[in-house]
């Protein structure tokens, strides 16, 4: 199999079970997805602490920002650091070039007064109250060696130095990071959610465009309907009552008269009851078994009186199944096609047989004749007839109805009308 077939295979299923997707989702009402959206949240949420969606695919190293409780200022005039929160006992610094300057906020309530150390090129002065005089000028070191020993300006500019790089060191932290399966699993959920809500309104909408273009299909099909059963009725009784039938039934009825008055009136009555079986037929939508087979029967019996021997009809149709459903005008059109090119092209005719039986709950009406054999008739036409049947049979009942051609033994031509069995 090539690269390009097992694309297109693959493409094709995944095409269709998109398809069965939405129409799921269609399917289901807004509060069913909301709650299976939200156990599907809670299940990824429980699956991704268990084995193996727990399982360390990858570690890695990386630096963030440290934390930190004090604001940190650097600038040209140096660096200071404040307590965030309001009240702490943090000490606040400022380093510049004047040298550090270390200063804690008293506590009133514990009696702590405010303490400050600064660190300058004089050494190392402490005060506790703000309002103290500024520290001794360099003559009064000797006051203050016993505090702070020699500490000279070089030493408070390395103190500085250390504390900008101690702050800069800081500023990043180390941190493993372990590398799941179940890390991304509530992510992948909730991006699974949306895309489903997405589908399920845009598929939605196209199902409603769908479903009106069936409901116009439907309609259209039904207008086509009405409109083949009136061509279907207004053929039936152009082929029952024009006037080259009349005239030549009338002609034979005329001639019986004077030759054979027993089978004159036998016409004449058959021709009566099948102009007035035709008419209802006509304006009828739906009809039964027996009422087709009573169009047929006088039609039957006027031909057999022009034919003669060369037509030897047969109605085996049991009473019980008068009341079936049955297509109007269907079984009157196999008899005539049945008649015109199968029994008159053959010189000696022959029999013609209506028979009807219930199987697996379907109604089996066939029509079969030993004539010439379907389609090898000089007068065989373009089997429009039986296609129109084909199509109205479809369109009345779908699948659920056909037509079947078959031959006939010894000879001849077997059409059946198989419909779904329904008494009324």
């Amino acid at each position: 199999m090539s690269l390009t077939s097992s694309i297109k295979q693959s493409g094709s299923g995944i095409a269709a079970l998109y398809r069965r997707y939405a129409e799921w989702l269609v399917s289901i009402t807004w509060k069913r997805f909301i709650v299976l959206s939200l156990l599907l949240l809670i299940v990824t949420g429980m699956l991704s602490s268990l084995p193996p969606f727990n399982w360390d695919l990858a570690t890695r190293t990386t630096r963030v920002p440290a934390s930190r409780s004090v604001d940190i200022t650097v600038d040209d005039n140096g660096v200071r650091i404040k307590p965030k929160r309001k009240g702490s006992q943090a000490p606040e610094i400022t380093i510049d070039e004047h040298g550090v300057r270390i200063k804690r906020a008293g506590d009133p309530a514990s009696g702590k007064p405010l303490q400050e150390i600064i660190v300058d090129e004089h050494g190392v002065q402490m005060r506790s109250d703000p309002q103290a005089p500024p520290p001794a000028p360099p003559s009064a070191k000797h006051e203050a060696a016993g505090v702070a020993g020699e500490i000279t300006q070089e030493l408070a500019q390395e103190i500085r130095r250390e504390v900008i790089d101690a702050i800069g060191e800081m500023g990043d932290e180390e941190r493993v990071v372990h590398v799941r399966l179940g890390n991304y699993m509530p992510q992948l959920a909730f991006l699974f959610i949306l895309l489903s809500t997405a589908i399920k309104i845009a598929y939605a909408g196209r199902v409603k465009a769908e479903a009106k273009a069936a409901e116009a299909q439907e309609v259209a099909e039904a207008e086509s309907l009405k409109r083949q059963v009136t061509e279907a009725r207004m053929a039936a009784m152009q082929a029952q009552v024009e006037p080259h039938f009349l005239f030549n039934t009338l002609a034979s009825i005329d001639h019986l008269i004077e030759v054979d008055p027993v089978r004159a009136s036998r016409m004449q009555k058959n021709l009566i009851a099948l102009l007035r079986a035709s008419m209802p037929a006509m304006r009828e939508k739906a009809t039964n078994l027996g009422r087709e087979l009573e169009v047929v029967r006088p039609y039957l019996e006027i031909l057999k009186v022009r034919m003669e021997e060369r037509l030897q009809p047969q109605v085996n149709v049991p009473e019980g199944l008068y009341s079936a459903d049955f297509p109007p005008m269907m079984l009157q059109s196999l008899v005539e096609n049945a008649i015109k090119h199968g029994l008159e092209p053959k010189a000696e005719g022959g029999s013609l047989s209506v028979s009807a039986e219930v199987a697996h709950g379907k109604l089996h009406v066939g029509v079969a004749d030993t004539g010439v054999g379907f389609a090898r008739a000089a007068t065989a036409g373009t089997g429009t007839g039986l296609s129109n049947i084909r199509e109205r049979l479809k369109l009345i009942y779908g699948d659920a109805a056909e037509l079947r051609i078959a031959p006939n033994a010894p000879t001849g031509t077997r059409v059946t009308i198989v419909v779904p069995y329904k008494a009324t």
